[in-house]
């Protein structure tokens, strides 16, 4: 396959002798037109002053550079402080930039929407730097949102400054701490204790230098250690107590990483999902960075350690910094193992994990099906679409920098280097069967008080929130390793209790108000307010795998119970809580907590009931993960029954051993049938 090439003539040549600006009157993109105050030249820091117009008349409508004089054709008309931002592109003549819109004053940050993305001051034009296609970071940041994870916003345009054009960038979100962008609270210099220490936290592994001073190093399995930084806290604001305390998650998932307990293992540590998204999109990409650099984690206060959001994504798809001798970007090789970039060891340990590798696998599958983000032919068509898009400026770009030899061939080679990833990925991934069809318990969200109205009594409104969740089945349920997932709102469950069968339970946002209020006790206290107008609320395993979600919004056809007192009720717990017309706004006296009684000990081994003839061993018994079982006579099926008599797994086996994977279920007795040539036998098997 012919390699993504950028001339190393033309590099060179633009590296020291930038071409001259062309005559550039209009756009189909947004026109970016910046003028520094007195035309000073943007350095690489401190950030300098200047003006700002955006001009963007509206999806399909042509943009002028003349309509920057037309108050209704611009988007954006102010203050700004720029500077230029990158590590190995600053080599480059056409820089990129980072800036942060102002007010009046020039010095007041001015949170504002720029191109329909959300409001915030801090903004970054990337431009597209190493990268001939001029799509890869575009694609990658749409691919991941696509998929449900956060990734900054990106909006092509072309950008003039000081009369100079530049060209094609991207207008991207920073990456910060924002309810619209990585929604964690943030912390401040006083939250040294618990819970306050637990978060917020947005953290990368990446290059450290003088503004970007390391935090701590982990060891890899090359000799190149990750080296950590620090972005929330600021690095130079950290408190040793909130070093210790994030640099402490880092190293129990690096020491539990092969360990799949819910009450101490990998799954206690880490959001899962997040941890698999991200090395899919990763590996998907071959990113030459990916895992060593640019390789941010973020955690919430009393929520998990979660990877992402992605960042710098240039170096992909088998792009790599040819003219210095680099070519790292392979279709053949996973990134967290090819003696390269491979980050902390962590990474390969838990792709070495048989369950993690297992929801890998699963979430891999999902995303390549047919019509899914990651299926080759959504990939090919996205790519024309993103292509169609700044297909106007190529030939400027081309002009302006000379970096581009042949455009189409660029894209072409994207695609061609895609099909061959993905069916090697699709070779060497693994099965997904033992964890494809997960019976999760049957919790559901029942109750929401999102926006308690303030009382003379009870004056503080997020004092008074509250989440009633019930188990609307048979049985007790385990919640050791339930959490909330997602973003905004945080939960985990303690470990080792058992909630009973049609009990409930209340989460508040503070536990002595809601016994105040409501007279009754809240089982547990969540660190962060629900949202007042929309949140999303999900349950889940220590996996990952969803047994409830709900997103509520504070207008129609939910019900009204925005800040009057009444509380969202689901009106029938067999119906989905997902359909605001299943909810009333309601005030009726809340339901008595259910009394949750502690896991028992494994009741002592049961010894074999079977044919005195046949022999079987069954080991290790308790078990964390995979049991392996053997027998004198030729196996030829076995069934794992839950103590209820629920089938859970049924194997063809036709051998005279099999090992059984046992990780997704939770701690406690199962029955394990064994069918062989001489008849039956009954084991009972303890999961730990």
């Amino acid at each position: 396959m012919k390699k993504l090439f950028i001339s190393v003539y033309a590099l060179l040549f633009t590296l020291v002798n930038p071409l001259h600006a062309q005559t550039f009157t209009d756009s189909n993109l947004p026109i970016v037109i910046l003028n520094t105050d007195e035309g000073v030249e943007i350095p690489d820091d401190p950030k300098v002053l200047g003006n700002m117009k955006i001009i963007y008349n509206g999806v399909g409508v042509r943009n002028y550079v003349t309509d920057q004089y037309t108050e209704e054709s611009l988007d954006y008309d102010g203050r700004i402080a720029i500077e230029i931002r990158g590590s190995s592109s600053q080599v480059l003549a056409k820089k990129q930039y980072g800036f942060s819109t102002k007010k009046a004053d020039n010095t007041s940050n001015n949170n504002v929407e720029l191109l329909g993305m959300p409001k915030e001051n801090d903004w970054v034009l990337n431009g597209l730097a190493f990268d001939a296609s001029l799509v890869r970071d575009y694609i990658s940041y749409t691919l991941s949102r696509s998929i449900g994870d956060y990734a900054p916003r990106t909006n092509y345009c072309e950008v003039i400054i000081n009369g100079d054009y530049k060209g094609l960038y991207v207008l991207q979100e920073k990456i910060k701490d924002d309810e619209n962008r990585v929604n964690v609270e943030e912390i401040s210099a006083e939250d040294n204790s618990f819970p306050e220490i637990t978060g917020g936290y947005i953290t990368k592994a990446d290059k450290t230098n003088a503004d970007d001073p390391m935090a701590w190093t982990m060891p890899s399995y090359i000799e190149k250690n990750a080296d950590y930084v620090h972005s929330l806290p600021d690095p130079f604001e950290v408190t040793p107590q909130q070093n210790a305390y994030i640099q402490g998650e880092f190293e129990r998932l690096a020491a539990q990483a092969s360990n799949i307990s819910l009450v101490d293992g990998y799954p206690s540590v880490i959001d899962i999902p997040s941890f698999v998204d991200f090395m899919i999109l990763n590996e998907l990409a071959a990113n030459v960075d990916g895992y060593q650099y640019s390789t941010y984690f973020h955690k919430d206060r009393g929520g998990k350690l979660r990877a992402g959001p992605l960042w710098d994504f240039n170096l992909t798809y088998g792009n790599d910094l040819f003219f210095w001798g680099l070519d790292r970007s392979h279709t053949d090789t996973w990134q967290f193992d090819n003696g390269d970039n491979i980050g902390s060891k962590f990474w390969k340990d838990l792709f070495d994990n048989t369950e993690f590798k297992c929801y890998l696998s699963k979430r891999w599958h999902e995303l390549t099906q047919s019509g899914q983000p990651l299926n080759l032919t959504s990939l090919e068509t996205f790519i024309d679409e993103t292509v169609a898009i700044i297909s106007e400026a190529i030939p400027r770009e081309k002009e302006r920098w000379d970096t581009i030899d042949d455009h189409a061939v660029e894209i072409t080679n994207i695609k061609d280097w895609l099909e061959t990833r993905i069916t090697w990925i699709n070779d060497h991934i693994g099965s997904s069967a033992a964890c494809s069809n997960v019976e999760t318990p049957p919790l559901v969200i029942t109750k929401i008080m999102y926006n308690p109205d303030e009382t003379e009594d009870f004056p503080e409104s997020d004092d008074q929130e509250f989440i009633e969740i019930k188990n609307k089945g048979e049985a007790a349920v385990n919640i050791t390793g339930i959490y909330f997932s997602g973003m905004g709102f945080n939960y985990q469950f303690p470990p080792n209790l058992l909630l009973p069968a049609q009990g409930v339970l209340y989460l508040a946002g503070n536990a002595e108000t809601f016994q105040q209020k409501y007279g009754i006790e809240a089982f547990g206290e969540f660190t962060r307010n629900l949202s007042n107008s929309t949140q999303k609320l999900i349950v889940a395993d220590g996996f990952g795998n969803v047994m409830d979600e709900v997103e509520y919004i504070d207008k129609s056809p939910w019900p009204g119970a925005d800040g009057n007192g009444y509380y969202l009720k689901l009106t029938d717990v067999d119906t989905d809580n997902a359909v605001a017309t299943n909810w009333i706004a309601s005030d009726e006296v809340l339901s008595t907590p259910a009394v949750l009684e502690p896991v028992p000990e494994p009741e002592p081994e049961l010894p074999l009931k079977t044919d005195e003839n046949i022999e079987a061993q069954f080991y290790p018994n308790p078990v964390d993960n995979i049991v392996t079982i053997k027998a004198t006579n030729l196996i030829k099926r076995i069934q794992l029954f839950d103590l209820q008599g629920r089938l859970l797994q049924t194997h063809d086996v036709r051998d005279y051993s099999y090992q059984m994977n046992m990780s997704s279920y939770f701690t406690g007795a199962y029955l394990v049938t064994v069918y062989t040539s001489k008849g039956p036998m009954v084991r009972k098997v303890f999961k730990k």
